[in-house]
């Protein structure tokens, strides 16, 4: 069995998209998603510095794009029958258009709509992320819970992300839990945590214009880790995911229980195969990163969809 996983902020780096305009049709898709959210995907993809596209009213539009696009590149119209689809906080998005929960310019004007609203938010006081890797997860979220700091996405595979004021943040790194490491992450505000709740409001306003849709394969939601019962049931939860904490370890637990053989992840990829490879043991994944790997992902899509 397949899994098809999209990847959340932080994962962009400066030029991840150079060698994707190279692909046919590439180029034109990107450009059609760049007129919806109103930014230059294909700049911000390619030249645009990592200090550009770290800002959240960039960083969001761009990931969506680039999993869109890329999945295009290796599906086409439709993604293979009986795939299990899930995303990582604003992947979640990207995953709910690949599945048919949302038309993919309603969901690339959901996420500019969403990262302009987070940023407002996030711009109201210095506010961010890091990474607690190791130690054990009952101490890890004492230490959080001490500090006042919100374990805002549980990733499994030994990782909690705290959320919450630089001031905590720095506390939490000058005295991280016993065993363990703390990683500040790129990104610019404490996503999934009470400091976004004035971006949830202008969501639910959106959502009423947004005619939703039933997933034409299973998708998980980062509410709970278990498959949205409707296209409504998945739009309320891409509302509320905003201010609440993302459980990829319960999407995880989800992917295991369905024995799922393969995890295949889209660009920008990287972290979401990362946190498989030690939270689902003996499961193959693959990372499609460039055009280089299109073809490796095929035989992977094949490997992982046979009867």
């Amino acid at each position: 069995m397949l899994a098809i996983v999209c990847p959340g902020q932080g994962s962009q780096t400066p030029g991840f998209l150079t060698e994707w305009l190279d692909v046919e049709g590439v180029a034109e898709h990107l450009q059609a998603l760049s007129s919806i959210t109103e930014r230059d995907l294909t700049a911000h993809g390619t030249t645009s510095d990592e200090e550009t596209i770290k800002d959240t009213a960039v960083a969001q539009p761009l990931i969506v794009a680039a999993g869109l696009v890329t999945a295009r590149a290796l599906f086409g119209s439709s993604l293979p029958a009986g795939a299990v689809v899930a995303g990582h906080s604003v992947g979640e998005i990207t995953a709910s258009a690949l599945a048919g929960a949302v038309d993919e310019a309603d969901a690339m004007n959901f996420v500019k709509v969403r990262a302009n609203a987070m940023a407002e938010a996030a711009a109201a006081a210095p506010t961010g992320m890091a990474a607690v890797l190791g130690g054990d997860p009952d101490e890890v979220l004492v230490k959080l819970d001490e500090l006042g700091l919100t374990p805002a996405n549980a990733n499994g595979g030994g990782q909690i992300v705290a959320a919450g004021t630089m001031e905590q943040l720095a506390a939490l790194g000058e005295n991280p839990p016993a065993k363990a490491r703390v990683i500040p992450l790129k990104v610019a505000g404490a996503f999934h945590t009470a400091h976004m709740q004035p971006a949830v409001g202008i969501l639910e306003e959106l959502a009423g214009t947004i005619t939703p849709k039933e997933p034409a394969e299973t998708l998980l939601s980062n509410f709970d880790g278990k498959a949205v019962a409707d296209g409504q049931a998945n739009l309320d939860s891409l509302v509320a995911q905003v201010s609440r904490p993302v459980r990829w370890d319960l999407c995880m637990q989800t992917l295991a229980e369905a024995g799922v053989t393969g995890v295949l992840e889209l660009a920008p990829a990287g972290t979401l195969v990362g946190l498989a490879r030690r939270g689902l043991k003996g499961v193959k994944t693959l990372a499609v990163k460039s055009p280089a790997d299109l073809e490796a992902a095929k035989t992977f899509i094949a490997e992982h969809t046979a009867n």
